[in-house]
């Protein structure tokens, strides 16, 4: 794991403090229970196990809100997966894998400030920083948001933390409108690194990818 620097923060709201952690360890995991309706990507039980997993990764970290023992909110980073042509490209490329907040605590900001604490953290101005927001992992029905007026907030809170939208012809991104893929360039990353993941954005035409 990484040497990443472990900012902190407290957050008052009317159930209480919660606390977020900027690396949240495999060990600390371990500990903490999750919220049961954290269930936008598999069942909680299961989601908490893929936070140890990511969080024993070499360039993996979890950025965790904590209430009273329990996770109510999280934010991973790891490499792209093999199959992804995001992998293809320089060897300083993190995928913002998935933010979740429990819905209880959805009207207080938390999903914002984990992104904040997460990139808190002068290390990742040393990575290319990517997301793929799929409509699919939106809870609409939960909300009662619109598929355009969810994929507005998720933009805006990523913009938040300096990401832009980028276009691609990402098979899973272009398989409907709403999909998006935001990239944060951090500003320790050289030109060449930034022109080889630009590169990526698009197939060449012979199928490389």
């Amino acid at each position: 794991m990484k040497n990443w620097h472990n900012a902190t923060r407290t957050v008052q709201t009317e159930a209480g403090e919660i606390h977020i952690l900027g690396v949240t360890p495999p060990d600390v995991l371990e500990e903490l229970g999750i919220d049961v309706m954290m269930k936008a990507f598999r069942p909680a039980k299961r989601q908490k196990e893929a936070l140890v997993e990511i969080s024993r990764l070499e360039d993996g970290k979890v950025t965790t809100a904590q209430i009273d023992g329990e996770i109510v909110g999280y934010v991973t980073f790891h490499p792209p997966d093999d199959f992804q042509r995001w992998s293809q490209g320089p060897d300083n490329v993190l995928e913002l894998g998935a933010i979740e907040v429990a819905p209880r605590f959805r009207n207080t900001k938390i999903g914002r400030q984990l992104l904040e604490v997460a990139f808190d953290d002068a290390r990742m101005d040393d990575y290319i920083v990517l997301t793929t927001e799929y409509y699919w992992h939106w809870d609409l029905e939960g909300t009662g948001l619109l598929v355009w007026e969810y994929r507005e907030i998720m933009r805006r809170i990523m913009e938040h933390i300096g990401m832009e939208v980028k276009d691609t012809d990402e098979e899973e991104i272009c398989s409907h409108p709403a999909n998006i893929l935001m990239v944060r360039y951090g500003c320790n990353v050289p030109e060449k690194k930034i022109r080889s993941f630009d590169d990526l954005l698009f197939t060449d035409g012979f199928g490389i990818f």
